[in-house]
């Protein structure tokens, strides 16, 4: 049965099908199959959109959308190249650091590749950096707005298992840093791979100094977004609240390039972006209340059971199968068709569900550069110009990387549990 309605759910989307659509139609096909009628439909959906954490999905896209139109990203690059930028390979890590900082504030992984991809891909080639090296590196960095907070999918996730945003927030936090770390050490190790490149002078204090006082309101948001949720001055929502009106403030007050007409261009891309996630969490919520009718998650978990495979074998098979999908689907529809299933099995093997979640991230991390389906490799083929062959082989590495720090995060899952439990959120 779960492989039926994985495969059918998998082939409608395959076909091009919207993700809320092909998630809406399975779920009252097997309403239909199973009551008789729809009637519960609309019932499931108010439940599940009447929940007041929603607000902050418009609210970071908000934030984000703000911060972007504000220009904030060239600073934040020239201050990280000024840093950083003399070392082997440092533009590639001045480009990790600058995807580390901008993931803070966007939460989306296609924004970050889109925004710094379009800065560093020019100066990367300036500098005589080989094209699959630039290319590699982008790809990776930008996957970093999965799992580092504010990050949109975890959003997703703390809604679909009702688990703390605030707790998942900082359970990123960590993980999120180790790979960056992990991607720039890279960078430097592969820069002279294929050729020499051009090493830049070390731009000095003075300017390293001018660079961080022009990038630094777009360096102290982070702090204040999440430095409230640590110290528990603010909730996770409310924490959107002071994030957007922060952004306002610094895109009018100090860049003073951000008018009426910028405002209105933001608030529409953030209603758009908001009104497709509903759609999809609507259709989420159908879905996770059909499986229930079918009895799914109780059946997987008496196999479970009665397998005797223990929690942590469950959890491998969970992310091969994760990462398979991610071959093939984008991070939403993998986090939305899956966790409905998985959810009420972990609650049954008492698998801590933020944990979890930080797997499933930086798994979905994977899905983000690995092809056929790869977001992140399109986007960057798509600013370079460039064939995807050269793209995917720049991505590759990263790839492996990744898997190593999904290992990392699964061995010691401290990495991701510390921080929250430091801060109060669970036992």
């Amino acid at each position: 049965m779960t492989f039926l309605i994985l495969a059918g759910l998998i082939v409608l989307l395959l076909t091009g099908m919207p993700i809320f659509a092909g998630l809406g139609l399975t779920s009252l096909i097997i309403m239909m199959l199973t009551e008789g009628n729809v009637n519960s439909a609309a019932d499931t959906v108010f439940a599940k959109l009447n929940n007041g954490l929603l607000t902050a999905i418009p609210m970071f896209a908000f934030m984000a959308h703000v911060m972007i139109r504000a220009g904030v990203v060239k600073d934040l690059y020239d201050a990280a190249n000024a840093m950083v930028g003399h070392l082997r390979g440092g533009l590639g890590v001045a480009t990790i650091l600058s995807c580390t900082i901008f993931a803070a504030i966007s939460g989306s992984s296609v924004a970050t590749a889109l925004t710094i991809g379009s800065t560093a891909i020019p100066q990367m080639k300036r500098y005589n950096y080989r094209p699959s090296y630039s290319y590699g590196v982008i790809a990776a960095g930008g996957t970093l707005g999965i799992l580092i907070p504010p990050s949109g999918p975890l959003i997703l996730y703390a809604i679909v298992t009702e688990a703390s945003i605030g707790a998942l927030f900082l359970a990123g936090l960590i993980p999120g840093i180790m790979m960056a770390a992990i991607f720039a050490g890279w960078a430097m190790i592969s820069a002279g791979f294929g050729g020499a490149v051009v090493a830049q002078p070390f731009a000095g204090m003075g300017v390293i100094w001018a660079r961080m006082k022009q990038s630094i309101w777009a360096l102290l948001m982070p702090p204040v977004v999440l430095g409230g949720i640590y110290l528990g001055i603010f909730t996770a929502t409310e924490a959107a609240a002071i994030g957007c009106l922060y952004a306002l403030i610094v895109s009018v007050a100090v860049y003073r390039n951000f008018g009426l007409h910028d405002l209105w261009i933001t608030a529409f891309e953030t209603v758009r972006t908001t009104a497709m996630l509903f759609m999809i969490l609507a259709a989420a919520a159908l879905f996770g209340h059909a499986v229930t009718i079918i009895r799914l998650p109780i059946e997987i978990v008496e196999q479970v059971t009665a397998i005797g495979l223990s929690p942590a074998m469950f959890v491998v098979a969970v992310m091969l199968l994760i990462l398979v999908l991610g071959m093939f689907l984008e991070t939403i529809s993998i986090i939305l068709i899956t966790t409905p299933i998985v959810f009420p099995v972990m609650l049954a093997l008492d698998i801590d569900p933020i944990w979890y979640g930080i797997l499933l991230m930086i798994n979905l991390e994977l899905a983000l550069i690995t092809p056929p389906v790869g977001m992140n490799l399109f986007v960057i083929k798509g600013i370079a110009k460039a064939p995807l062959y050269d793209v995917i082989r720049g991505a590759l590495p990263y790839a492996a990387l990744m898997l190593v720090g999904l290992i990392l995060v699964f061995v010691f899952p401290a990495l991701s549990t510390w921080l929250p439990r430091a801060a109060g959120f669970g036992g």
